[in-house]
């Protein structure tokens, strides 16, 4: 089996040396660059699995890196690390397309549970499942593809939202807690809480839904937590 292969963003000479240390020893093929438009160029030449991505990055921030990458399509699991403790932070790098967040100083058997927790969805989302296509009338949503196709336009699914979707589908008209979502999407990972998911779901409905002020399909029950509503 070949190696995964993690490109780690990171311009801090001894948080470089920790995590390629780290990563080797625990058998992935490790790549770093120190430069935003140096891990741009990177990406189609080394293909990574995942990505460890500083925020304050020179050349270009860690925000425009995420960007750029999603708007290559390409869903690799996209971990971003970053100093400063803000909640502004965390959100915006959700939005982008980041997958999860870690802030500095951070453990490293923290971060390698989440690599591991990362990579091992990838690999049962990336095959056939039982829920491969969702109609929702005017909107189509295409698990297999990680995208949403609506009249308008297509948007693309973080691995994170199709996880989503695959539970809340699976759940499909029945209330779903956000503590159950926690124990079945996040798996009840360090640092997440209640407000992570509300994060999540308020992008997701975004994109699924021709009017999110006024949802059809992806409710919030007051109180209660989240419901899937199909035909």
């Amino acid at each position: 089996m070949s190696k995964k292969r993690i490109l780690i963003v990171e311009d801090e000479p001894s948080l470089v040396f920790t995590l390629r240390d780290t990563l080797e020893n625990e058998g992935y093929e490790v790549a770093i660059v120190e430069d935003g438009n140096e891990a741009v160029a990177k990406v189609p030449e080394f293909q990574p699995d995942l990505m460890l991505l500083d925020i304050m990055l020179p050349g270009m921030s860690g925000f425009e890196v995420c960007k750029r990458v999603r708007e290559m399509k390409l869903n690799f699991p996209i971990i971003m690390l970053t100093a400063r403790d803000q909640e502004i932070d965390k959100v915006t790098g959700l939005n982008i397309g980041a997958d999860d967040y870690m802030t500095k100083p951070f453990g490293v058997k923290e971060l390698l549970a989440r690599i591991t927790a990362r990579l091992r969805r990838v690999n049962t989302y990336s095959k056939p499942g039982p829920i491969d296509v969702v109609d929702l009338g005017e909107v189509r949503i295409e698990l297999n593809k990680s995208k949403v196709v609506r009249p308008d336009k297509e948007i693309e699914l973080t691995t994170r939202e199709v996880e989503l979707i695959r539970f809340l589908v699976a759940n499909s008209n029945e209330p779903v807690s956000r503590d159950t979502l926690l124990e079945h999407v996040w798996r009840y990972e360090y640092s997440t809480n209640t407000r992570t998911v509300d994060v999540h779901i308020s992008k997701l409905r975004s994109k699924i839904e021709l009017h999110p002020d006024d949802p059809r399909h992806l409710v919030t029950l007051h109180g209660v937590g989240y419901m899937m509503k199909m035909p």
